[in-house]
């Protein structure tokens, strides 16, 4: 199977997890992109998507996927059934690095809105430590020095994602080089420099499930 094979493969198996008549959060990214396109042949079967990036949403209504704003979605459920996205990186405690996309923000708010996280990848991002991708920091502008400075001090090289603003109108610093042997840790200390916005470690926000791809198959975590 190639990497593609594999994505979709993952991708449709997420599908068993979207219930009838529910709302459903959906992620950003390549994997993700694979389950919307699998999702769109049960749009009539559900009340509606939350997309965590104006991308993800773009690719759903192309589809013909309600989208909702999380908070109006919020006013009709408690919660949202599951929230479905891929990541750059986990471990085996399920702790993910995401955001390569740039939308780590989001993402993390809709996992947060989310009864069950499902998270799909194939076997290529499976890491003993995270770490081994740089970790994306979304940032208010005024605070980019400050931490540039912080991610020295914990033995990173922070380099600023060049011609990239997100969707909330901020810059996104990642930081090479880190081994990431307490995610949990690390994401509240990075969260507490005034001016970070949030980091792409996703600990509090971790996978419930995460169901890697392999050549033989998917594996449920």
């Amino acid at each position: 199977m190639t990497q593609d094979e594999m994505k979709k493969a993952v991708a449709e198996a997420a599908l068993e997890y979207v219930k009838s008549g529910t709302i459903v959060g959906v992620g950003t990214g390549s994997t993700a992109n694979m389950f919307i396109d699998a999702l769109a042949g049960m749009k009539d079967d559900i009340l509606g998507t939350v997309a965590s990036s104006e991308a993800t949403a773009s690719r759903l209504e192309g589809h013909g996927v309600p989208v909702l704003s999380l908070n109006d979605a919020l006013k009709q459920v408690d919660s949202l059934s599951v929230y479905i996205d891929g990541a750059d990186e986990f471990d085996a405690g399920r702790n993910l690095t995401k955001g390569g996309g740039g939308a780590l923000t989001r993402e993390k708010i809709v996992a947060a809105a989310s009864d069950q996280f499902i998270c799909i990848v194939d076997q290529t991002k499976q890491v003993k430590h995270l770490g081994a991708y740089p970790l994306p920091v979304e940032v208010i502008p005024m605070a980019e020095e400050l931490l540039m400075i912080e991610a020295k001090k914990l033995g990173g090289s922070p380099i600023l994602r060049e011609g990239f603003t997100t969707d909330n109108g901020n810059i996104i610093i990642d930081v090479h080089g880190l081994v990431i042997t307490d995610p949990r840790g690390l994401e509240d200390h990075l969260n507490s420099i005034p001016g970070v916005v949030t980091n792409g470690i996703f600990s509090h926000q971790g996978a419930d499930i995460v169901l890697m791809a392999t050549p033989e198959g998917v594996v449920t975590l």
